[in-house]
């Protein structure tokens, strides 16, 4: 039976993901092309394939509306369609332009000619089109990269995690952020980056999401615990959740 054809694709991105996927090691790429052919990418390969494609794996968010008939045109071609990373999955850092007006990013980014440049409001994949799964991190985890995709073609479970950052700061017994008088997302982000912020002397940023169902309440029980101001937790979300505005009217 022939492998599922893969193909990837990017849109607003500073395209570090696709470059983790580059970064993989031969054991993690072997493992991937055992289930996979790889057919188009254009950080590694010039070609495109004349057979068309199975798997769309994308990047980026949409951030200008004459992208969104490209973005159909990979929907419908493709089987399934998996989002990469957090641009694609939430609108990621491309969002922080959502809490102002088009005509002042343009002014401020494009000052001597801003209307040469198209600009929209950043939104996700999944605002536009079916999304079938999605890769979490800005940038992903390579090892869950090939988990999630080789789960995806065998039709298992994606076996991405559902709970938060928190635990795995405690298996990896970090000193909680909240000690240090710092606040952090970790309470309600989803894990599976092995609290890599955290371990290595940062905070949660929130690039993985939201958990399902997540308790903001028992966060502001946290930061209350702490002694530590809750209406400052939105400029940590702000970062990755411009797309969620409604967010922000629960943290106030």
């Amino acid at each position: 039976m022939a492998k599922p054809r893969v193909a990837f694709f990017d849109f607003s991105c500073c395209e570090g993901c696709q470059l983790c996927v580059l970064n993989l090691t031969a054991e993690q790429l072997l493992d991937l092309l055992n289930v996979v052919d790889i057919v188009e990418f254009r950080e590694a390969i010039s070609e495109t394939s004349d057979n068309g494609y199975d798997v769309a794996i994308v990047e980026g968010s949409i951030t200008r509306d004459s992208d969104i008939p490209r973005l159909e045109k990979i929907r419908e071609t493709a089987s399934v369609l998996v989002c990469l990373g957090a641009c694609s999955s939430m609108a990621g850092i491309n969002a922080l332009k959502n809490f102002q007006t088009m005509e002042a990013c343009q002014n401020e980014v494009y000052p001597e000619a801003p209307n040469k440049y198209e600009t929209a409001l950043a939104r996700a994949v999944d605002e536009i089109v079916k999304v079938d799964a999605h890769i979490p991190g800005c940038p992903i985890d390579t090892t869950e990269f090939v988990k999630v995709v080789k789960n995806l073609v065998l039709g298992k479970d994606l076996d991405i995690p559902t709970y938060p950052v928190c635990i795995e700061c405690k298996k990896s017994e970090n000193v909680c952020v909240y000690e240090e008088g710092r606040h952090c997302l970790g309470p309600v982000i989803r894990a599976g980056c092995g609290a890599i912020c955290p371990g290595k002397g940062g905070y949660c940023f929130g690039c993985r999401g939201l958990i399902p169902d997540a308790n903001l309440e028992s966060m502001r029980e946290i930061m209350d615990k702490y002694n530590m101001p809750f209406d400052k937790i939105d400029d940590r979300f702000k970062l990755f959740f411009g797309r969620n505005k409604e967010i922000f009217k629960d943290v106030k």
